[in-house]
């Protein structure tokens, strides 16, 4: 299986709770409705202006009237708010999470504030933090804000969540739903939920349910897809893939996708369409590594290296990038310099079976027999042996003149099948004379 399968999962991921926490849905918004479902002080008439003029996204207004009021009343949580809320819809960020926080010391039991300033941090990727207020929203009563908004809360801790506990995140969402009915998003997460859990079978009905109310939906088609690519069920992965391309032409997930599928059949196909997906996102790394793939499978391992170099450039220490490097410096005879590749790529990360591979096969050809053994012996901690590997394990003992050569080349004529002419020829002759009797 070719490794760019990864590259698919970056498109694949759902935008999460980034959207869901977006300050200018007013229908969904705290500060579309105003803060008084749990202050329990009535809004003065200036700050009640002020909301009106949220309602109508007049900021201008809405902000002056609010930064005259709390020059006069700084400790205000209502006031605080609803000025949060203003400079969170012009995306300044940083004067909102301060106007929420200040929110919420006025008045720790102000829903809004905690939800607001947990979806907030989460946007800034400030997860522990988000988790923390939006915990908080959820044992608050939420007021006039009503369930919805609670349930708001509990599905944006599901998305933090699923990213450490798919458990608990299944746990969120079920609390969402005790709230609010469910939703396509819901579905979807929970589609998402269960095939980071290993579910499968569920995961693949959660997504065929999304599909037979909305065929369109392209999360829902390429969740299928990466389930169908990771079964190897290539040909109905192809299938369901065309037609949601029929659908969504340039979505990127799907094109992605099709050229994984493709790939892995042998197609043609696969290369052009990834270069044009490649040209339509040039700045894109993960389109980037995919079509270097798929040009070193194609046979150009040159053309695939410069695009494997422009992405190390960026990122020295990532050793899928190196990995491939190395497989194109073999490819094109290099085998000091990928020797040299392989071994970093073992040291960043040893639990690497395609790191090993490689290096027991540089280290073969640099004439390296012990370091052979031991990237050998590395190897088989993650991976069975194959002909390949038995070849090197006997070309290795017999280069240090160990009588274990005799047996892996044995192994390797087991296994080989009349694949391997060449080396079936050479273990046969090796093998005449290490058995070679007095």
């Amino acid at each position: 299986m070719l490794r760019f399968a990864f590259f698919v999962l970056l498109f694949a991921s759902p935008a999460g709770f980034a959207q869901d926490s977006a300050p200018n849905q007013k229908t969904q918004t705290p500060a579309a409705q105003p803060a008084a479902g749990a202050a329990p002080q009535p809004a003065s008439e200036q700050v009640a202006g002020a909301e009106a003029d949220l309602v109508k996204s007049d900021w201008k207004a809405a902000q002056a009237k609010l930064e005259s009021w709390l020059a006069a009343h700084p400790a205000d949580a209502r006031a605080l708010f609803d000025l949060g809320y203003v400079t969170d819809a012009q995306n300044r960020l940083d004067d909102a999470a301060s106007l929420y926080h200040r929110a919420v010391e006025a008045n720790p039991q102000l829903f809004e504030a905690h939800l607001s300033l947990g979806l907030l941090l989460a946007r800034q990727n400030k997860l522990a933090e988000a988790r923390l207020e939006l915990t908080a929203a959820t044992i608050l009563d939420p007021g006039d804000a009503g369930p919805a908004m609670k349930a708001r809360a509990w599905r944006a801790l599901a998305q933090i969540d699923r990213k450490t506990d798919t458990t608990q995140a299944s746990n969120d969402l079920l609390e969402a739903l005790k709230l609010t009915p469910e939703t396509p998003d819901d579905t979807l997460l929970a589609a998402n939920l269960a095939e980071q859990a290993g579910q499968y079978a569920a995961a693949e009905t959660a997504y065929r349910r999304i599909l037979a109310k909305d065929p369109k939906s392209a999360p829902a088609n390429a969740g299928l897809a990466h389930l169908l690519i990771a079964h190897k069920l290539y040909p109905e992965a192809e299938t369901l893939l065309r037609a949601a391309l029929e659908q969504s032409p340039d979505d990127p997930a799907l094109t992605a996708q099709l050229a994984t599928v493709l790939a892995a059949q042998d197609k043609a196909e696969a290369l052009p369409l990834i270069q044009k997906l490649h040209d339509t996102h040039p700045a894109d790394s993960a389109i980037t590594g995919m079509l270097a793939e798929v040009l070193a499978e194609a046979g150009d391992p040159a053309g695939s290296d410069q695009l494997y170099l422009g992405l190390l450039a960026a990122s020295p220490n990532d050793p899928a990038l190196l990995i491939g490097h190395g497989q194109n410096l073999i490819r094109q005879l290099k085998y000091a310099q990928a020797f040299a590749v392989f071994d970093k790529a073992t040291q960043l990360e040893p639990a690497n079976a395609d790191g090993w591979s490689g290096l027991a096969f540089a280290a073969s050809r640099t004439n390296q027999p012990s370091i052979t053994l031991h990237a050998l012996t590395m190897r088989s901690k993650y991976l069975p042996e194959i002909p390949s590997t038995y070849f090197l394990w006997a070309t290795a003992y017999d280069a240090l003149h160990q009588k274990a050569a005799a047996t892996y080349y044995h192994h390797f004529l087991d296994s080989s099948a009349g694949k391997f002419p060449d080396q079936e020829w050479q273990a046969r002759q090796r093998l005449i004379l290490l058995e070679k009797k007095p």
